[in-house]
């Protein structure tokens, strides 16, 4: 028969440790979104849509990158506190679950956005998106069009007026050649 020897207390309570701990590290912290790249018009909003999922509460923190700088948007708890900062603050909606809104796009807002999720065990994951904000060229086609029509109108009054002006000139000359003219039309006929 083989020895058989059964495990004490500590053994098993180290061996469950060490499995929950490789499973905290092995993705405890879940972040899933439909979509990473987006693009948006200008003075719309844009919904980074997240599902986090992790144990216990976590810090969600935003965070805006591009070219030039690098800002943290706002770090926030579900249910609890919420801390925009100012450059963000009329700005941003945060959600319970890790998602954000931000309003009245801008082309400046165009860059990388990251999400940082940590626990209170202090592991992390990030996950990042694309934001594209695009200048809307039918309103400047609309604005063009209207400054359009409102020169031709200009272009069509003054020509009215012109014409106007033209027939109003002819009828005062001819009214005034009829003044000079003498009353009487007989004329007198000399012999030849």
């Amino acid at each position: 028969m083989w020895p058989l020897r059964l495990w004490d207390a500590q053994e098993v309570a180290l061996f469950l440790s060490l499995t929950l701990y490789v499973c905290h590290l092995a993705g405890a912290i879940s972040i899933r979104s439909p979509q990473h790249s987006l693009t948006r018009p200008v003075q719309q909003d844009v919904l980074f849509s997240v599902d986090i999922s992790c144990v216990g509460t976590p810090t969600i923190q935003w965070t805006f990158m591009s070219g030039r700088v690098s800002r943290d948007i706002g770090a926030w708890q579900p249910g609890g506190y919420t801390n925009v900062s100012e450059d963000y603050m009329d700005r941003v909606h945060t959600y319970t679950n890790g998602s954000m809104g931000l309003s009245d796009l801008r082309i400046q807002d165009t860059g990388f956005y990251v999400i940082t999720v940590t626990e209170l065990s202090g592991s992390s994951k990030d996950e990042g998106f694309v934001l594209k904000v695009e200048e809307v060229l039918y309103e400047d086609l609309q604005y063009l069009a209207v400054f359009a029509v409102g020169l031709a109108s200009l272009a069509g009054f003054l020509m009215v007026s012109m014409w106007l002006m033209d027939k109003a000139y002819c009828r005062i000359k001819a009214w005034r050649k009829r003044q000079q003219m003498p009353e009487n039309d007989v004329t007198d006929l000399q012999p030849l």
